[in-house]
């Protein structure tokens, strides 16, 4: 099994990156675990409470579980991955079931920011890219995918997304073993990661 890490800034192209190299591989290889699905339930807080989440600090995030969660697939079993939703800024009842496969992708913003999480992974790459770009990407997804407003959308930009990049994403680029510029739109950099993906299962 390889255990690939992608971190990178919001709206960096993480995403396209996973699936341009899921695309590279072979069929029913590869299982993605995202980082949002670990964000702690706040179905007991006030919606309007819930709202105000700072979900681009570590705190937001239950590792211990997500930890415990990639152990168990590099150990050969299954597990309930939590199925978590912005909307409603909850976890649903509902869980999904992941079986281990021989490349387990784990995704996020913020997970090199755990030592236990990044000791699993084989693989640590970060997703890099102009604040310009990210921003805009962010405005166009948290308004289609999360129902917020544009003035919504930039006051927590500049409240606590912008700030928790500089504190707690950046940094992290320092433990990437590869750095892909202008995300998903580098297919030289994605060929290479596919092409060291290969040669590492081959192995």
């Amino acid at each position: 099994m390889l255990i690939i890490g992608i971190a990178g800034g919001t709206g960096s192209g993480k995403t396209t990156v996973v699936n341009r190299i899921t695309e590279c591989l072979p069929s029913g290889e590869v299982v993605v675990i995202p980082q949002d699905s670990y964000y702690y339930d706040s179905s007991h807080l006030p919606l309007e409470e819930r709202q105000e989440i700072n979900f681009d600090h570590p705190s937001s995030i239950e590792f211990e579980l997500l930890v415990d969660h990639v152990a168990k697939l590099k150990r050969g079993e299954k597990i309930e991955q939590p199925i978590y939703s912005y909307l409603t800024c909850s976890r649903n009842s509902e869980t999904i079931s992941i079986t281990p496969k021989n490349i387990v992708i784990i995704e996020g913003i913020l997970v090199f920011t755990n030592p236990k999480l990044r000791d699993l992974m084989d693989i640590k790459v970060f997703v890099d890219a102009d604040a310009d770009d990210r921003l805009s990407r962010v405005i166009l997804r948290d308004i289609v995918e999360r129902g917020r407003s544009v003035t919504n959308v930039l006051e927590r930009y500049e409240k606590t997304v912008k700030p928790m990049h500089l504190q707690f994403i950046e940094p992290t680029k320092r433990y990437a073993d590869i750095i892909v510029p202008q995300g998903g739109n580098n297919s030289v950099a994605i060929n290479i990661l596919s092409s060291i993906i290969e040669k590492n299962l081959s192995r």
